[in-house]
């Protein structure tokens, strides 16, 4: 029986495929140099077959960086960094690039100790994202010499910002339920201390008119049930549309409507905010809703500290990504 060579292929076992010398191998698999095109490929082709994987810290001290990015988060439950890391490992894994994500549980000691765990590996830059635009990023990161990028939280002037754009998206969900002829919308929204929440508010009534109602509360279902009979224990027209501040909200809304013969769409359309799947296909009807775009924020900003950290001039201040509007039953479309 013929034992399976499992050693781990070096530089030198790739020179010697190829027929190259071992500077020529590195240079060709590492894009430094003067290789030609030809040998280029071949090396890489034959490094490919034998099952060649470089060293990670060697080539790290070749070119001087680490190849990797950490990912900062105060996101206990990944219920938005997760997409935004798919995002970003999409923009960064054809570039060799590793993400290291870490959760700081809103403790800034916890926050520290990630920071410099990174610093520590010699991490090429960091993306720090929060749960809510208005949360104050680590002061520890704009001191770093590396590159910064925040995602839904703001950074230093002079740092890249991505947001998604809640005005719009508020837009995209009350022009939505005009277009379907709905005239008295209600909008049932998260707590006022939120950034979003006012942002959204605030789009919300310049669509609706300046006396457009709005009901803050909680991110919870409880809050929905709660608004729920509130609205509709008062004496008049109810809403024919009410658009939530997120799907939590809206499925505690439909939940209750039911409970109350109120019929959704016939009745009274709604509409969420996040298309959070788990949610939003599985609310009786299928919740219409916007989308965030959480993976396209994760994405821009990997393509930006992959800028950042190739030395290229990035102009700093906040990019706003339109949101999108996912059409299902409980808007009656």
């Amino acid at each position: 029986m013929v034992e399976k060579d499992t050693r781990r292929r070096t530089i030198h076992d790739v020179a010697k495929a190829a027929g190259v010398s071992i500077s020529t191998a590195s240079n060709a698999l590492n894009g430094t140099g003067r290789t030609n095109a030809e040998t280029r490929d071949r090396v890489k082709r034959v490094a490919e077959e034998i099952g060649f994987r470089p060293n990670a810290l060697a080539r790290g001290l070749l070119t001087k960086r680490s190849h990797a990015i950490g990912m900062l988060t105060n996101d206990t439950y990944g219920r938005l960094t997760l997409p935004m890391a798919a995002g970003v490992s999409e923009a960064l894994v054809d570039h060799g690039l590793s993400v290291f994500l870490c959760a700081t549980n809103n403790d800034p000691r916890l926050a520290r100790l990630h920071i410099e765990a990174l610093m520590d590996r010699q991490v090429d830059g960091i993306i720090f994202t929060a749960t809510r635009l208005d949360l104050k990023p680590p002061v520890e990161l704009s001191k770093l010499p590396i590159p910064v990028v925040y995602v839904f939280a703001e950074g230093p002037a002079d740092n890249i910002s991505f947001f998604p754009d809640d005005a719009q998206g508020a837009r995209l969900a009350v022009d939505h339920l005009k277009e379907l002829g709905r005239s008295r919308i209600l909008h049932i929204t998260g707590p006022e201390d939120y950034l979003a929440v006012r942002i959204r508010a605030a789009a919300y009534r310049e669509s609706c008119g300046g006396g457009a109602e709005v009901l803050y509360g909680d991110w919870t279902e409880e809050w929905g049930h709660e608004a729920v009979d509130t609205v509709f224990s008062r004496a008049g027209e109810g809403p024919d549309a009410i658009f939530c501040g997120n799907d939590e909200i809206a499925r505690g809304v439909i939940d209750r409507l039911r409970d109350l013969n109120i019929a959704v769409p016939d009745d009274v359309a709604v509409v969420g905010f996040d298309n959070w799947e788990v949610i939003a296909k599985q609310t009786r009807p299928p919740l219409t809703t916007i989308d965030m775009e959480l993976k396209e924020l994760g994405r821009r900003a990997g393509l930006a500290i992959l800028g950042l950290s190739k030395g290229e001039d990035i102009p700093g201040g906040i990019t706003r990504l339109p949101c999108s509007l996912v059409v299902r039953r409980s808007s009656g479309a």
